[in-house]
């Protein structure tokens, strides 16, 4: 398989999370540099100074861009049009993480510090939903195939899944020290997600079915992951600055990324069929894979 990795430099930015945004172009979080960056499938750049730390990203129901702010316990929006404004949790010091927009309208996010996920509706309304678990870092977060949302448990060594009204799951991993970060609703009707601690990638049915698979480099440090546009699932490997495939039934490749010790985390399927990588070195990443991605 011939994959083709194009570098998009972005001055005095370090991206982290990346997101296609509701104006097809692609969006990304300059966690240490306090930015959110857009940057059109051309290759025009524009950055939002906006302070904070605008962490990860997503599209949300109303077209804006939703982000969190981990260590400023913030959640964020931006429209397309650049206009900023921010949203305080009820729990101080909750630690947003994760976030994704829901079956119903919301805006749903994880708290890592507080062990809770919660619920924001584009009007500014918070709901809270404690887990039982204590300690457990809710991490990422993803709307699921069944209409529930499914998230992370990076030191529970789990996933969890809990209802729009509440109804939480958790599902311990067979692997011990797993430390799932990254995670995704598949294809295939099951939600999938990466095990940094392992190195592997996971697969979960909505009636909790496990199954899990080695990475060729176990020491890879899997990140982030997003179902791509040619029925795979595509992933960031933090360790080793490449990116990895998976088919729905198992099978796995990996690519290099244009330059060594790149940092790659975020990753998404962008407007114009091509897979996208935040490098924290200060780049986004655009991959194609001849006679499977447009």
């Amino acid at each position: 398989m011939t994959t083709t990795s194009t570098e998009f430099a972005i001055p005095d930015g370090r991206p982290y999370g990346v997101a296609t945004g509701s104006d097809g172009a692609l969006w990304f979080t300059l966690v240490h540099d306090g930015g959110i960056g857009r940057l059109t499938p051309e290759g025009d750049l524009t950055v939002h100074t906006i302070g904070g730390d605008p962490m990860n990203i997503v599209r949300g129901p109303d077209g804006a861009l939703w982000f969190t702010e981990f260590q400023n316990h913030r959640i964020g929006r931006i429209t397309v049009e650049g206009e900023v404004e921010r949203f305080t949790p009820p729990t101080p010091g909750c630690g947003p993480c994760g976030i994704t927009a829901g079956p119903d309208g919301a805006l749903w996010f994880t708290e890592m510090h507080t062990d809770r996920v919660a619920r924001l509706t584009p009007e500014g309304v918070f709901t809270e939903f404690a887990l039982p678990v204590t300690g457990g870092f809710p991490s990422m977060i993803t709307a699921g195939p069944d209409g529930a949302l499914w998230f992370t448990l990076n030191q529970a060594h789990a996933v969890g899944r809990i209802t729009v009204d509440g109804e939480v799951t958790v599902h311990p991993l067979p692997t011990e020290g797993a430390a799932p970060v990254g995670i995704t609703a598949g294809p295939d009707g099951a939600v999938w997600f990466v095990e940094i601690g392992a190195g592997q990638v996971g697969r979960i049915t909505p009636d909790g079915k496990v199954t899990e698979y080695p990475l060729p480099d176990r020491a890879a440090r899997p990140h982030a992951i997003c179902a791509g546009p040619d029925g795979a699932l595509w992933f960031t490997e933090w360790g080793t600055s490449r990116v990895g495939r998976i088919t729905v039934d198992g099978r796995i490749d990996t690519h290099a990324l244009p330059a060594p010790d790149c940092e790659p985390h975020g990753i998404a399927a962008g407007p114009d069929g091509a897979l996208w990588v935040a490098l924290e070195s200060g780049a986004l990443a655009r991959v194609t894979t001849e006679n499977e991605l447009a």
